[in-house]
């Protein structure tokens, strides 16, 4: 198989090693941070855990995230009490798991308006397969609401003069006519 010449690597399996060339290590970092505090991110959001997460750049720079922050996490780890108004944070903490479950039956919403409108590309796909062998005037006129089927029969007297117009030229003589020198005559627009 040829190689198809393609400059990125892609989505493939790399092996876990260090990187050499000190560029490709910023980059493969800055790559990759954001995808770890992602999955931190739905780790939390899908198991309610509280996440806490400290990186260092190469260059030694600190990068942290935390869920529902990195302070409230840090001292979760290192058994620090919270001074916390109990009543404040329940609230603020019910509100939070609110927005979450929101958000989260918004995105299956999307999804699943997402998987309809790719079942109808389909079928729209399927109904104009077969329309490629035959003209446009062939086409079933069931679904066309009483404008479209105007611009039908607009655009079918509009071929038929045409045609008739042809065949007249030829009669008479004419007919060293291309097939460019046809005006065109577009099919209908529906809408489905």
């Amino acid at each position: 198989m040829a190689e198809s010449g393609k400059k990125t690597k892609g989505k493939q399996v790399i092996e876990l090693k260090r990187i050499d060339d000190d560029k490709n290590r910023v980059i493969t970092f800055s790559k990759r941070k954001s995808g770890i505090c992602k999955k931190a991110s739905e780790l939390a959001t899908l198991t309610g855990a509280k996440v806490g997460i400290v990186m260092f750049s190469p260059s030694g720079k600190p990068y942290s995230f935390g869920d529902p922050s990195i302070e409230e996490v840090t001292n979760l780890f290192q058994g620090v009490s919270q001074p916390s108004d109990g009543s404040t944070h329940h609230v603020i903490e019910a509100y939070r798991k609110m927005k979450i479950s929101k958000l989260l039956q918004d995105h299956n919403d999307f999804l699943h308006q997402l998987d309809d409108e790719k079942e109808h590309g389909k079928k729209l796909k399927e109904m104009t397969k077969g329309k490629t062998s035959q003209g446009w005037w062939e086409s079933p006129t069931d679904d066309l609401n009483v404008q479209q089927l105007r611009q039908m029969h607009t655009a079918l007297e509009k071929l038929s003069k045409t045609t008739h117009s042809k065949i007249n030229q030829r009669n008479l003589g004419g007919g060293g006519a291309s097939s460019s020198s046809f005006p065109s005559v577009n099919p209908p627009q529906t809408r489905i």
